[in-house]
Parts: C-alpha cells; sequence; structure tokens
C-alpha cells in the first residue's frame, strides 16, 4: 500500500525584522559583473592595422592576385615566420603586416607554395610597404 505524503504546511516562525536592507538597496543599482579593461597586448598596434586601410595589393603574387578593381577589400596581411614573432597560435606583430586582397593573404596562409617563396614575396612587400607607411607617418 502506498503512503500518501501530506503537502508542505507553512511554520509559524515570521521572518526576521532590521534585517540588513543595505544589501537590498545596493543590489539593485549595481551591474552583478564587473567589466575589466582590456589587456595591452605588446605586440597590438593599432595604427598599422589601420594604416592598410584604402592601399593597393603589396603582395601581388603572380598567377593569383587578380589587380582587378582598385577598391577591392584590402585586409593587413601578417607575417607568417618566426623572425617577426609568429609562434604557435601567435600572430605576428602588427608592425609586420602588408596590405594584401583577399586572394594573396590566402595564398599567404594557406597556398602550396614553398616557404621560401612565400617567404620573398612578402619581404619584397614588406619592403616597398615599410617605405610607403612610413613616408606617410613622416608627413601626417
Amino acid at each position: 500500500m502506498l503512503r500518501r505524503k501530506k503537502p508542505l504546511q507553512r511554520t509559524a516562525f515570521a521572518p526576521k525584522q532590521g534585517g540588513s536592507s543595505l544589501l537590498r538597496t545596493t543590489s539593485l543599482k549595481r551591474s552583478p559583473f564587473k567589466r575589466k579593461a582590456r589587456k595591452k597586448r605588446a605586440w597590438h598596434d593599432k595604427r598599422m592595422l589601420d594604416a592598410c586601410r584604402g592601399q593597393i595589393c603589396y603582395l601581388r603574387v603572380p598567377g593569383t592576385c587578380p589587380r582587378r578593381n582598385p577598391e577591392e577589400t584590402i585586409v593587413p596581411c601578417h607575417s607568417n615566420f618566426s623572425e617577426h614573432g609568429k609562434s604557435g597560435a601567435r600572430k605576428a606583430d602588427d608592425k609586420f603586416t602588408v596590405p594584401g586582397c583577399m586572394w594573396c593573404h590566402a595564398w599567404l596562409d594557406a597556398g602550396g607554395a614553398s616557404f621560401e617563396q612565400k617567404h620573398d614575396i612578402w619581404c619584397r612587400a614588406y619592403c616597398e610597404w615599410s617605405e610607403v607607411r612610413d613616408g606617410e607617418a613622416k608627413e601626417g
């Protein structure tokens, strides 16, 4: 035979009076999560990334770069070489970026070319770009 449980009943105890109302009033005014300031990364320089906006493709990979529309999307292409700070999942320093189209950027990151070929093309583009970038920095 199954026994039926009794329903819960209220007790005769009254809630405490005169408790700390300070906790109740301040918790409504405060945000439950404290926001932290973003960490400053030593290798990050927003000015170098912003300098790539509105530029042409400096990589110009033969057989890959279409060079069709001068207003196509240009992205900052980071170096993939350890001599510029690249290691594991960490990108190279932002000062080692070159403006490039999406096709050249894909070739640099995942293309089937040899290491030497990628290194030569990236270094040539960086030499050209750094002269333009530093020239603009001195003027502005």
